[in-house]
């Protein structure tokens, strides 16, 4: 075992070797143990894409705090990674690259272009694990899982046809959101919704019959093309008498009918809403009870199709001036009004995305979002914050039916074949060769895949071996709490309940630990386009990764978005420090051979005492803040105490022991010191594991390594609450004697007698030693009254005590009186020179009111200050 620790520490060095000495041991490997619970956190698995950025280090960092604490309580605690094969974003990166050599997917076909997604994800797809390492992530490696991989691939085939033999998923055409710039399309957790600036465009379609016009209005003009109706509500007294007429649709001159229907607002522009059942939800629901055509006039890149007229091949909004100025020509245009409004948009290109019809694959929510909403309901499965239900809640209570086909290479392919001579669609576990129906073998396969939330839904299950009753899921599942970020309740928590409430007959998770998002220092989301993003492997290559770890988490608290700086890193690295040179220290005197045991309680003294009961309190705090996930607070005690308890005043009040006569009294404080060092290292380690490992390694220890060591716990017969008291009164009465003496400038090399006025006598005859060595006295008198000419002492006061130095012991009195007398020559001076200032006219006229204002503020302190001295100056004159 060394013994030593170097001089000063250095994070890189100690990370790296830590981190394969854990590897090594093989401690991150979790097995299932007679008589252990289990403990499971499932990575939310980062995109095979991603490069690590401080979102995952924030999601990482939490879930390894709680893997950590969990496997010293005990528990086998499981933590399985795995990556994203996020299918937009990787095919775009792999369709960038061969752009680059002048290519594009369809030059490659399909089975060439999936083996250089495959190889760029061989190549690239590692990065992200190794990046996690880097942050201390203790996840057992061995079980790493891709959502391609052949179990996930197993698991998602089942799933697909499960919800299909169960009427779940059906396909069918119906308004999805399409990306023209993807060109695939979107669920509705992938549009994201953004105020804009448009317009309102009035418009004439005249009744078929001669009698007379509707005026209708709409923001988006092109789609007029595809328009099979027009709408009025059958309340409306204004157009009941137009029903059933028919209109001319302007530029097209076609027929048309007015038809009634609710979904028209009277209130809303004319009360007359055209109607585009092919390219508007609402009104594809309003064309289906009221049998209208359906005219897709827009293709899957934006452009008009043949359906267009003239306009054909134009791009949408190209195509909207031509329309324009075509209505304006012809008469049809009556008004244009500035209209802003929600336009949907790609979460991915942020390209406005167009609501298209188009035959897609869905699975059928209602009926699996009733147990989702009861589970979450009857607290089976609980947010923390516990204000995320009402998020999670509201969204599953209206769900629309979920879009899950793809139009992409990359991802899982639909596991469907549409026969060509009979039409029948075979959904099947295994590839079919042969319709199902027909037995004819002239079937395709459906090009599209499936949606990439489709397989992460299933993330908690898939990867302990579900479809098959493994071992590992009979006794790791439901998992224990899953670790995100509240941006992705839809997209990602509410499938996965919804998933495994349908396929495993449970929730996948008893609790759901929100974050918020980690900001810059002004508060401000970090993207690119601000260029504000701070990369987590340069804060830990400049700082050390414990250091970048503690600024994550403290002060954070569940759910609320926290704000980085990187002054805190800086800090945080400070403490390591602090920690380091405080072990290094503790080690100079411990002894050879020395065993880490307390001694017995009668050899304690009160600094012990005093010492060992704040590490109970801590603990137990502690444990209990870790258990309600509120780690921000539970690291705070911890660095609170180890800074300021155990630094800064138990190793000061055990210098005076270590350096004594007393052989039993230095053994004592050398075991309480080491004891304290143990039990604040196994605290904090979830926390900083690399430093506190490092140390660990060197103190007097049984057991190979910090990483699986006991969890402290409480011990009754370390609680001495007299004692823990009666230090806490003599330290207050330390600290309020060094502020007065710091006060009155008096150096520590100039001691005094100090007198103690208390009831609590025997805490302050008890502390005596401690207040002669810290408080600068050279003698020190306990009494119950105040001390004959208190009047001119120095005092002080605290809860307990009060507190008298003599003045001539603290200052020279006849230098004082001379350094005060030109102090306050020098404040007068400086108040008449501003108030002749002031007292000047045209200086308060002509000069900014800033300017005014800030020389009045002088004055009134420079006033403050000669009161002062000449209060003190009364002071000394009196002892003279």
């Amino acid at each position: 075992m060394e013994r030593e620790l170097p001089k000063i520490y250095e994070p890189k060095e100690v990370e790296n070797r830590i981190y394969r000495m854990w590897e090594d041991g093989r401690y991150f490997q979790t097995t299932r143990r007679e008589g252990h619970k289990p403990f499971t956190i499932v990575m939310p698995p980062p995109n095979v894409t991603g490069q690590l950025h401080m979102g995952h280090a924030m999601d990482a960092t939490l879930q390894d705090i709680l893997i950590r604490f969990k496997r010293m309580q005990g528990y086998d605690a499981l933590w399985v990674p795995g990556v994203d094969h996020a299918g937009i974003a990787t095919q775009i990166k792999v369709e960038e690259e061969l752009r680059k050599e002048g290519l594009t997917r369809y030059d490659l076909g399909r089975e060439r272009f999936l083996e250089r997604v495959w190889d760029w994800k061989r190549k690239y797809g590692n990065r992200i694990v190794e990046q996690q390492k880097t942050l201390g992530a203790s996840c057992d490696w061995e079980r790493a899982r891709f959502t391609m991989d052949e179990g996930c691939s197993k698991a998602v085939r089942e799933v697909f046809v499960s919800l299909y033999e169960k009427g779940l998923i059906y396909k069918g055409s119906r308004i999805i959101n399409w990306c023209p710039n993807c060109v695939t399309a979107l669920s509705d957790a992938e549009v994201e919704y953004v105020d804009k600036p448009g317009h309102l465009w009035h418009i004439r379609y005249p009744f078929a019959d001669g009698s007379g016009e509707v005026v209708v209005a709409t923001t988006r003009p092109e789609t007029m093309l595809g328009d099979t109706g027009v709408c009025v509500n059958p309340n409306d007294e204004r157009y009941k008498h137009i029903v059933g007429k028919t209109v001319i649709l302007p530029l097209v001159n076609k027929e048309i009918p007015v038809v009634a229907d609710d979904y028209a607002e009277m209130e809303f522009g004319t009360g007359c809403v055209k109607m585009t059942p092919a390219h508007d939800p609402n009104d594809f629901e309003v064309g289906l009870r009221h049998n209208l055509e359906v005219i897709r006039v827009l293709d899957d890149n934006g452009v008009v199709n043949a359906y267009g007229g003239k306009y054909e091949g134009m791009d949408r909004y190209e195509a909207r001036k031509a329309i324009v100025a075509d209505l304006e020509a012809q008469g049809y245009l009556v008004k244009i009004e500035d209209h802003g409004h929600n336009v949907g948009t790609c979460y991915r290109c942020h390209n406005d995305v167009e609501p298209i019809i188009s035959a897609q694959w869905f699975v059928k929510m209602k009926p699996l979002a009733e147990e989702a909403i009861r589970v979450v309901r009857d607290g089976e499965t609980k947010f923390v914050p516990e204000r995320f239900t009402k998020t999670y809640l509201n969204w599953m209570e209206n769900v629309r039916d979920w879009c899950i086909s793809r139009q992409l290479w990359w991802g899982h392919q639909i596991p469907a074949w549409t026969c060509a001579e009979c039409g029948h669609i075979t959904v099947s576990r295994e590839d079919a060769h042969v319709c199902e129906k027909c037995g004819c073998s002239n079937i395709e396969r459906d090009p599209d895949v499936l949606d990439t939330w489709f397989s992460s839904a299933l993330w908690p299950f898939e990867i302990l071996g579900w479809p098959d009753k493994t071992e590992d899921l009979n006794y790791f599942y439901p998992t224990d709490v899953l670790v995100t970020g509240y941006d992705i309740i839809f997209f990602w928590v509410a499938r996965m309940v919804f998933s495994a409430c349908e396929h495993t007959k449970m929730p996948p998770f008893h609790t759901v630990l929100i974050h918020g998002l980690v900001r810059d220092d002004k508060g401000r989301k970090m993207s690119k386009s601000l260029g504000n993003g701070i990369d987590p492997l340069e804060m830990i290559d400049k700082y050390g990764c414990d250091a970048l770890r503690m600024n994550m988490i403290t002060g954070n608290s569940p759910g609320n978005d926290m704000r980085f700086y990187v002054e805190r890193c800086e800090a945080m690295r400070n403490f390591a420090n602090k920690l380091w040179n405080a072990s290094r220290y503790v080690l100079m005197n411990v002894p050879e051979g020395m065993k880490n045991q307390l001694p017995e309680v009668a050899k304690l003294e009160i600094a012990d005492k005093w010492v060992l009961s704040k590490l109970n309190t801590l603990i137990s705090e502690v444990t209990d803040n870790m258990e309600r996930y509120e780690l921000g607070i539970a690291v705070q005690k911890i660095y609170d105490f180890i800074w300021d308890t155990y630094c800064d005043w138990y190793i000061e009040l055990t210098k005076a022991r270590l350096y004594g006569e007393n052989a039993e009294s230095k053994r004592t404080a050398t075991q309480v010191l080491v004891y304290v060092l143990d039990q604040i290292l196994r605290l904090l380690h979830p926390f900083m594991p690399f430093i506190t490992e490092e140390i660990w390694q060197t103190i007097p220890h049984e057991g190979t390594a910090l990483i699986i060591a006991h969890w402290p716990e409480t011990r009754e017969e370390l609680v001495f609450n007299q004692e823990e008291g009666y230090m806490e009164s003599v330290m207050e009465a330390i600290r309020a004697v060094r502020n007065r003496r710091a006060e009155m400038n008096v150096p520590p090399s100039k001691k005094a007698t100090l007198y103690v006025v208390t009831q609590k006598q025997a805490a302050f005859r008890e502390g005596i030693p401690f207040i002669l060595r810290l408080a600068s006295a050279d003698e020190v008198i306990v009494l119950e009254q105040d001390p004959v000419g208190h009047e001119d002492m120095a005092g002080a006061i605290t809860a307990d005590a009060k507190l008298y130095m003599p003045m001539q012991q603290l200052v020279d009195v006849a230098k004082e009186l001379e350094r005060v007398n030109k102090e306050l020559e020098k404040a007068q001076k400086n108040l008449s020179g501003i108030e002749g200032k002031l007292a000047n006219e045209k200086f308060t006229a002509r000069a900014p009111e800033a300017v005014v204002n800030a020389e009045r503020e002088k004055a009134e302190k420079l006033r403050t200050l000669i009161a002062q001295l000449q209060e003190s100056k009364e002071r000394l004159e009196a002892l003279k």
